[in-house]
């Protein structure tokens, strides 16, 4: 008899201990904090309508942070991290099996950049990334000629594609000045320098706009025609990576201290 009292003792005291370390969410539509809202947007049940309202609010509330910040901040990096999640995701949580492939990419990154020997782009080894495939049918996609279950991609909508050309077709001063900056960044192999080169490749079979956005006001746009590549010079530090790729959303946060590449790939391919 002492044995259940005591078992249901211990079982009520754990109950309470779990109810009291249970976070109190009544209040969190009034809150004002990136770091609670995101707690929320982990933890509740996929369906709570309260996600509809604060999830673009946390992102607004990122935006706006990364906006005023100082590029030294420290919290940038980690804010265009979360931000690149949300944009492609409910929330920031992730299970144990996407945990050990983010940690696997980091070992494979700490090996590339051991074996980096310079900021030659002939040298550095491409990073093939995956756009996420939309879910929802959209109007106006084109299909590819491959079997029926190839996926079908969207087609880049006008406004977007007016800026593409826009882009692409620079000046012929503009396109001499680009050059220019690209070959002396390129001969350039002095660790101090402020600024660095990224290459986009876009494997895919779309035309996109990758724009970069760091701290404070610093933004930059690049087109990539479908099966090519482009290269633009940054000032160093933590970048937010966005395009719609063939119809899907890609984000990603990438601090930029020497020369990358980035391969951008269809939605769905290996």
């Amino acid at each position: 008899m002492r044995k259940i009292i005591l078992f249901f003792s211990l079982f009520m005291f754990f109950n309470l201990s779990a109810q009291k370390k249970m976070k109190d969410y009544s209040e969190i539509m009034r809150s004002k904090s990136i770091y609670e809202i995101n707690a929320f947007l982990r933890d509740a049940h996929p369906d709570d309508p309260r996600r509809s309202v604060l999830k673009p609010r946390i992102m607004e509330m990122i935006r706006d942070y990364i906006k005023t910040a100082h590029p030294a901040d420290p919290r940038v990096k980690s804010l265009q991290e979360m931000l690149a999640t949300l944009k492609r995701r409910p929330s920031t949580k992730i299970s144990f099996d996407e945990m050990n492939a983010i940690i696997k990419q980091k070992q494979i990154a700490k090996y590339k950049e051991a074996l980096a020997k310079n900021l030659n782009p002939a040298t550095m080894a491409p990073v093939t990334i995956t756009a996420e495939p939309v879910t929802a049918a959209v109007p106006g996609q084109r299909a590819s000629s491959a079997a029926p279950s190839t996926p079908t991609f969207v087609a880049m909508p006008s406004a977007e594609e007016d800026e593409f050309k826009m882009l692409i077709n620079e000046s012929p001063e503009a396109h001499k000045q680009k050059t220019v900056q690209l070959l002396n960044k390129l001969f350039d192999s002095d660790p101090s320098s402020r600024e660095s080169i990224i290459l986009i490749q876009n494997k895919s079979d779309c035309n996109i706009i990758v724009r970069i956005e760091g701290a404070g006001n610093t933004k930059y746009r690049l087109a990539v025609a479908a099966h090519n590549e482009n290269s633009i010079v940054v000032t160093k530090g933590d970048y937010l990576f966005t395009s719609i790729v063939c119809g899907a959303q890609y984000a990603s946060q990438k601090t930029v201290q020497k020369a990358i590449m980035v391969g951008l790939s269809n939605p769905g391919s290996k």
